[in-house]
Order: C-alpha cells, then structure tokens, then sequence
C-alpha cells in the first residue's frame, strides 16, 4: 500500500477497535456491524456473548447485484433494509450500532437510517 493508504487504513482500525471497547452486542441487543469497501457493504447482527451471527446482507448477494453496482448510497439503503427484515425475522428489534471506524456519512448513515425506516431501535 502506498504511505496515504497505510494511514487511512491504520486510522480506521485504530477508531474500530475504539470503538469496539464500548459497544457490545447481546442476544437481546445484538451488535449491527457495518462494513464498507471500494466496492461493497456489508451488515450483520452480531450476539457477541455467544460469538455468532444473528443475520446479515450484503451488496455482494445475488438479488443485490441484479440492481447495479454495490458501492452506492442506494446500495446501501438496500441493504440496510434487507438486514433489519432479517432480523425482524431472527425476532430482534433493538440494535447497538457499529459503524466499524468508518465515518458515520454517505453509505454507512444511509444503511442505518434504512435500517431505522424498516423498524430497528438503535
């Protein structure tokens, strides 16, 4: 990776793992951890008590890639709808947002307030 990249990329991690010491998903309030790359999003319930996956969706699955390209602001809001049925489906309502060191902006605000619209308590 060129110099810039490395920052960027070491900057996230480091607001991540921030991040990740004050939130934590149960079964009753799992973890909804966003993931964002060139490309693609991807979003999961996590129950970090039991280290499983509740539900997830992503811009990579079959249905969401007939619609067009996985890294816009429409991708997103597709997906964050998606992962709030699913867990609606799993029997979850509440949510703890991890936003995974991205800024809260674009893509990743986009997958939230979708997953809000379709029902989720943040």
């Amino acid at each position: 990776m060129a110099n810039t990249a490395e920052k960027r990329h070491s900057g996230r991690l480091r607001r991540q793992r921030r991040v990740r010491k004050k939130i934590h998903g149960t079964a009753e309030r799992p973890r909804l951890a966003v993931f964002r790359s060139n490309k693609h999003l991807s979003a999961q319930l996590i129950d970090d008590d039991a280290g499983r996956t509740i539900a997830s969706a992503s811009s990579l699955e079959a249905e969401f890639r007939k619609s067009g390209s996985g890294s816009t602001v429409e991708a997103a809001t597709r997906v964050g709808k998606a992962v709030a049925q699913r867990a609606k489906q799993a029997g979850v309502t509440k949510v703890v947002y991890d936003r995974g060191g991205f800024l809260y902006h674009g893509r990743i605000a986009a997958a939230a307030q979708a997953a809000r619209e379709e029902g989720l308590e943040f």
